[in-house]
């Protein structure tokens, strides 16, 4: 599809898409040529799709401010935020292919049955308070909070579990594996210096290597490339949470602390 000289320098333009429909039991891709405006995002197209020519189209949408996380798909291939993603970034005369994430179940069009994360997140024993504080006495050292700040910014979009090829390309291993986002979450609170699950009996770093599928995860950093608050994903809370789990396993000086514990109880 070729462009204007007058489009060009109107900044509105016809562009090419193809956006899949379809449910569970089947679908398909469907072309459609929408007018596009300077400076605006997938999602207004995909909402001037629906005013003008496609009004089931179903697609799950809510603040169009990046924070909410609900308007995850695919924009060619590639994990995405529809209301993030700038028309500006493509050539004009590019066609655009808008798909639902693969790694969930299709309900309708772009919309998917992400309750797998919600299950897996309900695994994860929550933030135990440590006994001899009460409420107003936590004290923490601010190079601590920035820590976990970070993977509080997540919005839960689960593009980095869409794209975590353990899960994309290998339906089997979900009952197995919890995913970037809830191993970021174990990562989390096993850093967190106020945790007291030590002492109620909860070993994080066991839980994730034994019930959660740390070992699944090699580290090839797909998920931290698609996150769009930038976290770090990969670098700062799966390759840490290895390290100390690898530690609690194989370190022998740490083994041999456990045997003494073990001995001395």
């Amino acid at each position: 599809m070729s462009v204007s000289q007058e489009e060009q320098q109107s900044g509105v333009y016809q562009a090419h898409f193809r956006v899949w429909r379809g449910d569970a039991d089947a679908g398909e891709l469907e072309d459609f040529t929408v007018e596009v405006h300077e400076g605006e995002v997938v999602l207004d197209i995909v909402h001037r799709l629906q005013a003008t020519q496609a009004p089931d189209l179903a697609v799950r949408w809510n603040c169009k401010a990046g924070k909410c996380g609900s308007c995850s798909a695919e924009i060619n291939g590639r994990p995405r935020l529809m209301c993030m993603t700038r028309m500006s970034v493509f050539d004009r005369t590019e066609t655009l292919t808008i798909t639902p994430m693969r790694a969930f179940p299709v309900i309708r069009d772009l919309v998917t049955d992400v309750s797998f994360n919600y299950t897996k997140a309900r695994e994860i024993p929550a933030f135990v308070p440590p006994p001899e504080l009460g409420p107003g006495e936590y004290r923490m050292r601010q190079e601590d909070v920035g820590r976990s700040q970070e993977f509080r910014k997540c919005i839960e979009c689960f593009l980095c579990q869409d794209t975590c090829h353990v899960v994309r390309d290998h339906e089997e291993n979900k009952a197995a594996f919890a995913g970037p986002r809830f191993l970021m979450r174990i990562a989390e609170l096993d850093m967190h210096p106020l945790d007291a699950a030590p002492e109620s009996g909860i070993d994080r770093k066991r839980t994730a290597q034994d019930d959660h599928g740390l070992g699944y995860c090699n580290i090839t950093k797909c998920c931290t490339e698609v996150c769009p608050e930038h976290i770090k994903i990969t670098d700062n809370a799966l390759i840490p949470l290895k390290e100390r789990a690898a530690d609690r396993k194989y370190d022998p000086l740490v083994w041999l602390g456990n045997k003494i514990r073990r001995r001395g109880e």
